[in-house]
Order: C-alpha cells, then structure tokens, then sequence
C-alpha cells in the first residue's frame, strides 16, 4: 500500500470516530441548541457528515487533535503547496492574520517570518491543538504568534482588528458557519481579505472524501451570504481552490437576514 493511500485510509478512520473526539467546543454544538432560527436543517448524516445543511451543504466532522500526524506529514508541501498559500496572500510586513482552524500550526508558523511587524492570531476550538501551538511557539521563538481560543459560533477576535483572515480546509467542518462567518466579517477591517482554501469538488480525481471538498459555486454562495465581495479564485494550487473574498466599505453583516436553506 503506497503512503499515500495510507495516509487517505487513517484520515478516513478520524474522521469516523470524529464526534467521539475533542472537536466539539460541547454537546450542545451537535444536538443543534446553539443555532440561530430558519438557518440550517437536519436530514439523515451520511457516512462523512453531521446530517446538519447549510444553503444545500451537509457539514463534514470535524478532525480532531489526533489528526495532527495528517496535518504535519512530510508530503504535505509538496501535495498543497503551503508556500503558494503564504506567497499568495501578500501580506504587508505588520499585517495581523488570523488563522481560523489553525490545527498544529502548519500555516501559523509559515506566515509569521512574513509578518514581522504584525501577528499571527492562531484560532482553533481545541485546547489540544492550541497547547501543541503554544509550545511550537515557545521552542521557536515566534514572539508574534498568539493562539486563540474560539467557538464554534466565534473566534473570539476584536472586532475590525484584522487585515486577513485564512482558513485552510477548515470551514467545510463548521458546524456553525454563518454565525462564525458573521464573527468572522465583524473582525475583519474594511478592505480585510478572506483567503479560502479548499479541495476542489469540481474535480473527482482529488482523493479527498466527498464532504471534505467544496466547489468554487458553493463557497461564493456561502461567504456572499455574509456580505464579503468575491475577488478571484486563484488558481495555482495542485488540488485546492484558493479564493480571495473582500470585505468593502458598504459591508453591513447587520442588515443582512438569515436565509432558509435552499
């Protein structure tokens, strides 16, 4: 078995014990309590997903902190390209960038030396995660890296204090992506970018499992709903969109309504 096709069937194996895991902030994130009214539906979970919809999305689980081997392999440079993530963002020397889902840290650390006069805000909903950020940090001495401790319905981020926001194969398991999203904007400074990064589901060769992809139409659909404008869709990664989104002047996350599930 190539380690390739390894790798696939462990991460496959977390995902399935994923609701026994730590990823949930509490139970009440799966029995649906903290929803907001008229924004999601239920329906049978299929094998990969929650059973919770989202504008015609079923949300994935979630990988737990004992993904990490998945999120640090050796292969992961080469596969995603994590340098044309960083390069792509363009990131001014003092930016502040939140990493929403930051996992192990993979990004956070890739992004700092850019930022030498910024931070890097690194925000999970797992302690496990965070703890593995916190002593990264430390033994690297990365003095502008802070990790965060977020929720599944907020990142726990000041409001209009950052310039850029990155979330790496991590909002397709948002068990609620229109309030973070919300959270998310409302952090955002005028003219802030969103960069989305995500498995193409356009293309069936990606050997990634069907819930943990999403389409280019999808994505837009979901960060148009909380007012960010659409820049481009970059297309330089082997397996990933890369989309760049923009929150503008006239952005008002306030007047926007819920909308039903389509």
């Amino acid at each position: 078995m190539s380690s390739r096709i390894l790798d696939l069937v462990v991460l496959t194996s977390w995902l399935l014990v994923a609701p026994v895991c730590a990823a949930w902030a509490d139970a009440e994130a799966v029995s649906g309590s903290l929803d907001s009214p008229g924004l999601y539906s239920q329906q049978r979970p299929s094998r990969d997903g929650i059973g919770k919809v989202y504008m015609g999305r079923e949300i994935s689980f979630v990988m737990g902190h004992r993904g990490i081997g998945w999120l640090e392999r050796r292969e992961r440079q080469q596969e995603e390209r994590s340098d044309l993530v960083v390069e792509g963002m363009e990131l001014a020397p003092d930016a502040v960038v939140a990493d929403i889902g930051a996992g192990s840290g993979h990004f956070t650390f890739r992004i700092s030396p850019r930022v030498p006069q910024g931070r890097v805000l690194a925000v999970d909903i797992q302690p496990e995660m965070l703890s593995v950020i916190e002593q990264r940090s430390r033994q690297g001495r990365f003095p502008n890296v802070e990790a965060v401790q977020g929720s599944v319905r907020d990142p726990n981020l000041e409001p209009t204090s950052v310039d850029a926001v990155l979330m790496v194969d991590a909002y397709h398991e948002f068990s609620h992506p229109r309030e973070m999203m919300t959270s998310i904007v409302r952090a955002l400074r005028p003219g802030g970018h969103v960069f989305l990064v995500e498995y193409r589901a356009e293309d069936p060769t990606v050997p990634i499992l069907p819930l943990h992809k999403m389409t280019e139409e999808q994505a837009r659909l979901e960060m148009e709903a909380v007012g960010l404008e659409f820049v481009e869709n970059r297309r330089m990664l082997p397996q990933q969109h890369f989309l760049v989104f923009r929150k503008t002047e006239s952005t008002d996350i306030y007047s926007r309504a819920p909308e039903a599930n389509r």
